[in-house]
């Protein structure tokens, strides 16, 4: 064999795994948009289980993808113009939370997958939960029975309660089942029910200034506004002596008394999944929606003790995690 066949097998055998090798990278960094109501700081437990969830998966931030977060601060009216822009970016593919984020990425395009972290009503944004078609698809927080839930924990942990005031913001869609569960829990128990429709944070300061005996606990709907506030909402309970029970973690940490319902650290932490498939091709509207697998129960400690409350027997039993 002539040296110059040799080097050129020499030199094929050098190459060849080193074009393997070229092959498992990807072929280009995928631009992920994030459009949320909160901050990246309000938001930053799921920001890190959604990370956690794409690194499990083989993507390194900075080098197989980028995130490009956009928030509404509290203000759904924002969200079509974020979207836009991030849709100018060039973005791969948009992940949303929310019901009024997903239905404006669904008014801004039909084309673009968008990946859903969670919405409260995804039936007003695709056509079914089994076959979402078009370019959405992602995770559900919707339960029929959460409000009772809910309802029936604050009872628990406030048993001199006879009577519910609801904070929610009745601009969201979502809002309506959400109103009608919360009306059928106080009719159950022969409740009086006391709805404050917020869409501000003065709207917030004059609810509570509103509230008289009529109304033992409140109840805090889960929404951008109302998160964004969260830390002002958690205050005022605490100043007006009333238990209030919440639907997302971030309002224990910030000081509230309790919170029953989806781990939207969970929900992130799959959405990363739908994100890997859409990016290997699958199309979106053929992966179902999923309903939430994991619920939480979170007591603040701290916050029941400044209230004169026990955790009762019954709910140690149930409760995930007390926040000293």
């Amino acid at each position: 064999m002539r040296r110059r066949e040799v080097f050129a097998l020499l030199g094929g055998a050098v190459a060849w795994p080193l074009a393997a090798h070229a092959q498992q990278m990807p072929l280009k960094i995928y631009r992920i948009g994030m459009v949320e109501p909160i901050s990246a700081e309000l938001n930053a437990g799921n920001l890190a289980a959604f990370r956690q969830g794409l690194q499990e998966l083989g993507y390194e931030e900075g080098r197989h993808f980028v995130l490009e977060y956009r928030s509404a601060d509290g203000d759904a009216r924002r969200f079509p113009a974020l979207i836009s822009e991030l849709i100018n970016l060039h973005i791969d593919l948009l992940v949303t939370r929310g019901t009024p984020a997903a239905l404006a990425a669904k008014n801004a395009t039909s084309t673009l997958p968008v990946v859903i972290a969670g919405a409260g009503e995804p039936l007003l944004i695709v056509e079914t939960l089994a076959r979402p078609g078009a370019n959405i698809t992602g995770l559900s927080g919707l339960q029929p029975d959460l409000e009772l839930k809910r309802v029936e924990y604050l009872k628990e942990m406030a048993p001199a309660t006879k009577g519910i005031a609801a904070l929610l913001n009745l601009s969201n869609p979502v809002t309506a089942p959400q109103l009608k569960g919360l009306e059928r829990a106080a009719q159950a128990k022969g409740w009086p029910f006391r709805l404050f429709d917020v869409r501000s944070r003065d709207d917030i300061e004059r609810a509570f200034a509103a509230l008289d005996k009529s109304s033992d606990a409140v109840v805090v709907g889960f929404e951008g506004l109302t998160q964004a506030h969260r830390h002002r909402i958690a205050e005022l309970a605490a100043q007006h002596r009333l238990p209030a029970v919440y639907g997302g973690r971030e309002f224990v940490e910030a000081g509230g008394l309790m919170f029953y319902g989806p781990s939207f650290k969970d929900m992130y932490h799959r959405a990363a999944t739908y994100v890997d498939k859409i990016l290997k091709g699958a199309r979106p509207g053929e992966l179902p929606i999923e309903q939430p697998t994991k619920f939480e129960l979170v007591i603040n400690l701290k916050a029941a003790r400044g209230l004169g409350l026990e955790i009762p027997a019954a709910l140690k039993l149930l409760v995930d995690e007390v926040i000293e």
